[in-house]
């Protein structure tokens, strides 16, 4: 008897969207959806597998943090086994998502955003791409490719290859870098730095040429979320969770992330497969709110190093304070690498690097395990339920771009109101919208290795259903 396997669609959640701008009666933009319209499934067919497994398995999600997956899966792991990890493995497991935020931020800057920031949002589409950006400012393209670089050669040092590294595990990691090594790593550090504060000098002189983008870019009142230290300083790999509004008042604070489900519910929309995570105290969708680099420096008291220290206080005099903008992404992002290079300076001369216990050694003493960690894009759970024999009986996963959802739709509403008009979608339209979303770095474009274009169709819909324009990329 013949049998037919059918997967429909078969192509990966990032790198493929769809957007839909429904009108009203009278021609006017009513709402706008953002479509992931593939379905991947690693929740469910991870059941039934080692959890010593997840962490190498996982780390597959995605081709460009592979990093943020790989952390959180062996933390979860950790409270499994119910284990401290040794301070040398945990300042490794630093150093790698240092350098994972690194190469993602320097990504998502130089390679995907530069072209409009810096080519312009109306410039020739054949050339607005990072090839036209070589060929508009060499130095600059050289430069933002070996910050990225930097970034990856720290994870191939600590984790023997740049993309899906098996390094971290249960109980810690499986290698140190030599002092030697990590003397190559830190000669190249002023290098990176003067180029990240070359950006930032650029891209702050935008903001004074682009308020239509400022004010449009998900310029709204939200909640933000992510990890903080104990005295609410920025926090990247450990911590508790906290909230704030876009007033700066803190409605949540050190939350453990065992009890993330407290704080966060998640909902689902017949029209995506990606879920909408929401506040839960505030209800659905009311709980919107905000991940990734711009929501740690608005939720944090400060970063902990001068540099960053200095850009953070000037962010916020050049916002207001908690910077509603997600055009100040960028910004953000940007003042996150400085961070991390000098966060990766410190450990670098750490002599806890030098100790050989790297692992703690345990078996399964807890069921269940939540493993987070604060991915480029924003806070990543892993939580996983096992049986005696370590088996996995139930995966949740909250990616950062989901968190994001929410924020994402209307933000492309809000750029749609003020650059779509009439029945058709011009170029410089579906540019803002397409940037309005690469804002929020979703891996729906980074991990498709886009050279400056997003696989994308843009639908343009009257009140009656009918489909006045289609645009697509890709």
């Amino acid at each position: 008897m013949t049998r037919h396997i059918l997967i429909d669609p078969v192509t990966r959640i990032e790198g493929h969207a769809k957007i839909s701008i429904h009108l009203d009666d009278d021609g006017n933009v009513a709402e706008a959806r953002f479509h992931v319209t593939e379905f991947r499934g690693f929740e469910r067919f991870c059941e039934g597998r080692p959890f010593w497994e997840m962490p190498g398995i996982t780390a597959r999600i995605c081709g460009i943090c592979p990093v943020s997956h790989l952390l959180a899966s062996a933390k979860a792991g950790d409270a499994i086994l119910s284990v401290v990890i040794p301070p040398a493995a945990e300042k490794l497991r630093r150093l790698m998502n240092l350098g994972q935020i690194v190469q993602s931020h320097a990504l998502s800057f130089f390679h995907l955003s530069a072209p409009d920031l810096l080519l312009g949002f109306d410039s020739d589409p054949a050339t607005r791409n990072v090839f036209g950006l070589m060929a508009a400012d060499p130095t600059l393209a050289r430069a933002g490719i070996r910050l990225r670089q930097l970034g990856q050669d720290i994870i191939a040092l600590l984790g023997g290859s740049k993309i899906h590294p098996a390094w971290a595990v249960p109980g810690g990691v499986r290698s140190a870098p030599t002092a030697a090594q990590r003397a190559g790593i830190i000669e190249r550090l002023p290098e990176a730095r003067a180029t990240v504060l070359d950006a930032l000098r650029r891209f702050k002189a935008l903001l004074d040429t682009h308020a239509d983008e400022v004010a449009t870019f998900g310029n709204f009142p939200s909640l933000f979320l992510g990890l903080v230290g104990p005295n609410g300083e920025w926090e990247h790999y450990d911590g508790r969770l906290r909230v704030v509004d876009s007033g700066g008042a803190i409605i949540a604070d050190q939350v453990d992330p065992s009890r993330y489900r407290d704080i966060i519910a998640e909902a689902i929309e017949p029209w995506s497969y990606l879920k909408m995570p929401y506040y839960r105290p505030r209800g659905y969708p009311g709980g919107m709110y905000r991940v990734g680099p711009l929501a740690r420096l608005n939720i944090c008291t400060r970063i902990g190093t001068l540099l960053a220290d200095a850009e953070l206080g000037e962010m916020r005099q050049r916002a207001g304070g908690i910077a509603t903008s997600s055009f100040y992404y960028h910004y953000a992002r940007l003042i996150e690498i400085l961070a991390a290079l000098e966060r990766i300076s410190l450990i670098l001369d750490d002599p806890d690097l030098d100790s050989p216990r790297l692992r703690a050694e345990a078996g399964v003493n807890r069921f269940e395990g939540v493993g987070v960690s604060e991915a480029p894009r924003g806070t990543l759970f892993h939580h996983y339920t096992v049986d005696a024999h370590g088996l996995i009986q139930r995966v949740n996963l909250i990616i950062a771009t989901g968190h994001n959802n929410l924020a994402m739709n209307r933000t492309i509403a809000q750029i749609a109101r003020h650059f779509v008009h009439g029945d058709r979608i011009g170029e410089g339209a579906l540019n803002r919208v397409e940037a309005g979303i690469r804002a929020y770095d979703p891996c729906l474009s980074c991990s498709t290795h886009a050279a400056g274009t997003m696989p994308l169709t843009l639908t343009l819909v009257a009140a009656d259903g009918t489909v006045l324009d289609e645009v697509r990329r890709g």
